[in-house]
Parts: C-alpha cells; structure tokens; sequence
C-alpha cells in the first residue's frame, strides 16, 4: 500500500502542535520541503492540517460524543484529523475514513485502528449541520456557548469579539471570516518595487493599499522581488496602519531644526513588516500618492527586544539603523522623534486565521499581562516623541481592554496628548468604526483585525 505523504505529514503538523507546542505555519512548510511535498499533495496537507487545527474546539465535542472511552493524544489527532476531511471537506466518506484508519494503524497499531473506525462510522453518520445543534448549546439561551462551538473558537474569545463588535449582528460572519483561508497579500516596497512588477509574477492589485496585492496561488518566496526583500508577505491592513502614519501633517516645521529631515521611531518593529514599509518611505517617499504622500527624507531607527527579531528586521530594511533595545526602558533620549510606530505586543487575535492553533493557546491571563506592557510601552513611546509629533498604536487584536482602554488608559494619566480620527488619513477604506481610532476586520475588509489609534503630543 503506497505511503499517503499529504495525510502522514499534516498528521506530524498536528502531533507537533499538540505535543511540543510548536508553530504550524513554521513547522508545515519545512515538512513539505523536506519531504520533496509539492503541488496538489502540499495543498491538501495544508488544508487538512490548518483546518484541523482551526476546529479543534468543535471536532473535540463531536469526537467525545461518539467515543466510549477517551482517544490517547495520538490517536485523538488522528480523528482530529478524520473528522475535519468528513465534515469540513468534500472528501468521500469510505476515503476519509479509510486513509485515518491506515494512519493510525501506521503510527499507533492494529488495536488503535479499530477503534477510531467505529469513532469516524459515527461521525460520518451526521453532516456538520447536524452535529452542532446536538454538541453545541442552545442558540438561543446561550448565543455565545453556540457560536464558540459550531464556528471554533473558545468561548472568551467570542465574547470579546462581541463587545470590540458592538454587538451580536456581524459576530457569526466575523467567526466564519477566521475560519476561512485567507489570501497572501504582498507589499511593493515604495522606491524598491511595484505593485505592476508584482503582477507579472501574478498578483492581482491590492484593494486598499497603492502598494499591495494579492497572491492567490504559488510560493511568494519564489517572486524575484520579495525574494530580494524589495517586496514581502505584508497584509493589507498593516500596510494601511504604517501608512497613515506617514500622512499626519506635524503640527509644526521642526524636523529641520534636528538635523534637516524627519527622524522616525519604530519601537516593536520584529520581525520587520512595518519597518520594512517605513523605511522605504523614509528613504524613498510615498511614490504612490504623489504630492500628497511623503516626499521622503526621514531617518528611521527600528528597535526590538530580542536580539534575533532585531536581526530579521535589519535583513528587512535597507537604510534604517537597528538596534536591540527594550521599548519600556528606552536607549534613545526623550521627544527627539518626529513620528514613532509602537506594534505592540498582543495575544493576536487580530490574526487567527493565519496562524490556526493560536486561539486554544491563548487565555484570557494573558489580556491583563500584556495590558500593562501595553501601557508601559504607550506611555515611553509618548515621551519618545517631540511636541507636535505624532504616535500610531497599533496592536494585532481586537480585544477592548488592548485597545481603546490602554489608550485611554494612558491619555486620561496625561495632559501632553490628545488622540486624533484615525480615519481621515485612511480615506479608502469604509466600516473602520465610530473613530476617533480604525479598526479593520477580516468579514468587512479582508484583512486582519488591526486596530489603530493616533495620538499627537501636544506643546507645553
């Protein structure tokens, strides 16, 4: 019986996840170079272990009704695995069964194999439709419970995608967006590249950003340009934060009187993608927006904690300068910056659907310790910057007690900032929110839900 490459390998993804917590989207790739994976066969390991990975939660709640015993670790991510091509994929029945069966009896053993063939003749007797209703709570008494287990994602996670939302009317299609693949977005570096040299290697224009675009099949690191680092994977909305960065006039005229030009701070800036963008500004101007866009001239200095995220940025960048420095105890000296990018770290869930196993490691612990880095790092940020000056926060998440309170957290404790409407110097894209700060979301924009606020250091 010839060896189902695709199935054993998006079976290792997911046994690596689960035992060793290591990274899909670090570790997939990796297999299917090793293993000369490619074309159609690394397309359907890709799908089978991103989209077990991403319903685990509700895979989980079907498995356990249909088993009389709980699975062994191994054998559990075997149905895991199963149950994702029987109710998620148009895999035939008798093969998705069949082929799980033979993995198991490969990795595991005769017995093991046995019982996860009863255990998957029971999930195939249901489609997915009708499995939620029986594992899922009742929709209409607990709204959440039922969303968290027919769309995937932990129950806390759904209730602060519901408040950051407002409300309950776009939360179904916000989940359904997490769960969908999204597409590789590309950046064309201003001044290094074009969103045209970029589409006759296949791309198609971005819809927001002047310098994105979209890759919908192929390797991205196979494109001349991005693998000479003048273009990169970027996604759209983090393209669009770093630019309205760019476009917030300076309350004044004084970068001249510090050395003739602009001098810009990204303060997070591993593993380098607004960095990247920001530094070809600097150097080259926003090329795309005329005489209306930066004309160019600034001087970017990029900085992260650990040293080998530093050292991506620096292989990132051409003219920045790159230090390895810790934000909240900063090496640069006070309101000597022009405009400072602070990234700041998040639990991410902005960026679920990339990164498919994040939301079951993720809990609610961490919001409140990375809150009050959050502030910490807001707060030196604001006094990195000059008066008349302009700070953007950005984080990868969604989540109100990383956003909107750190911000106003922080400006309610001092009277040198006030925050400005985001979305006016974002004037393509709609739906960013009630202001003053941009949200984007993955159901209205296609993009991650990035958040992004303004905030201007005022004169004495």
């Amino acid at each position: 019986m010839p060896r189902d490459e695709a199935r054993i390998a998006a079976f290792d993804v997911i046994r690596a996840v689960d035992e060793r917590d290591s990274y899909a989207n670090l570790l997939l790739p990796r297999i299917l170079r090793d293993r000369g994976i490619r074309g159609r066969d690394a397309a359907l390991a890709t799908e089978l272990a991103y989209g077990t990975l991403r319903g685990l939660g509700t895979y989980d709640a079907i498995i356990e009704m249909c088993s009389d015993r709980a699975p062994d670790p191994d054998v559990r991510d075997a149905l895991r695995l199963g149950a994702h091509q029987l109710l998620r994929m148009r895999v035939p029945p008798h093969a998705a069964v069949g082929t799980t069966v033979d993995l198991v009896r490969l990795r595991v053993g005769p017995g093991a194999a046995k019982f996860a063939n009863a255990v998957l003749r029971k999930i195939a007797s249901r489609t997915i439709e009708e499995w939620v209703p029986i594992v899922a709570p009742d929709a209409d008494t607990d709204p959440v419970g039922h969303l968290a287990v027919a769309h995937a994602h932990p129950r806390w996670i759904v209730s602060a995608f519901r408040d950051a939302l407002g409300g309950d009317a776009e939360l179904p299609d916000l989940l359904a967006a997490d769960n969908a693949r999204p597409l590789v977005t590309l950046v064309a570096r201003p001044g290094r590249s074009s969103v045209k040299e970029l589409e006759e290697a296949g791309a198609t224009p971005g819809r927001y950003s002047p310098y994105a675009a979209y890759l919908r099949e192929g390797d991205p690191g196979q494109i001349e340009a991005v693998a000479g680092t003048r273009a990169a994977v970027q996604d759209e909305a983090s393209q669009l934060v770093a630019l309205a960065l760019t476009r917030v006039p300076l309350d004044d005229d004084d970068a001249a009187a510090h050395g003739g030009g602009e001098r810009w701070l990204d303060m997070c800036a591993g593993p380098g993608g607004k960095a990247g963008l920001l530094d070809a500004i600097a150097t080259h101007g926003d090329t795309a927006a005329g005489p209306d866009g930066f004309p160019g001239g600034a001087r970017l200095l990029a900085a992260d904690v650990q040293f080998h995220r530093a050292r991506l940025v620096w292989q990132t960048t051409r003219h920045a300068d790159v230090v390895t420095a810790d934000g909240t105890e900063p090496a640069w000296r006070p309101g000597v910056f022009d405009r400072v990018m602070l990234d700041a770290p998040c639990t991410g869930l902005g960026a679920l659907r990339r990164r498919p196993e994040a939301r079951w490691r993720r809990d609610p612990s961490a919001v409140a310790e990375l809150g009050r880095l959050q502030r910490r790092l807001l707060g030196t940020a604001l006094d990195a910057v000059r008066p008349g000056g302009v700070v953007a926060y950005v984080t990868c998440s969604p989540h109100l007690a990383e956003t909107r309170v750190v911000v106003g957290d922080v400006l309610a404790r001092r009277g040198d900032a006030e925050q400005l409407d985001a979305r006016a110097h974002l004037p393509e894209v709609d739906g960013l929110g009630d202001g003053p700060h941009a949200q984007f979301w993955p159901h209205r924009h296609g993009t991650d839900a990035m958040f992004l606020a303004l905030i201007r250091k005022r004169r004495p």
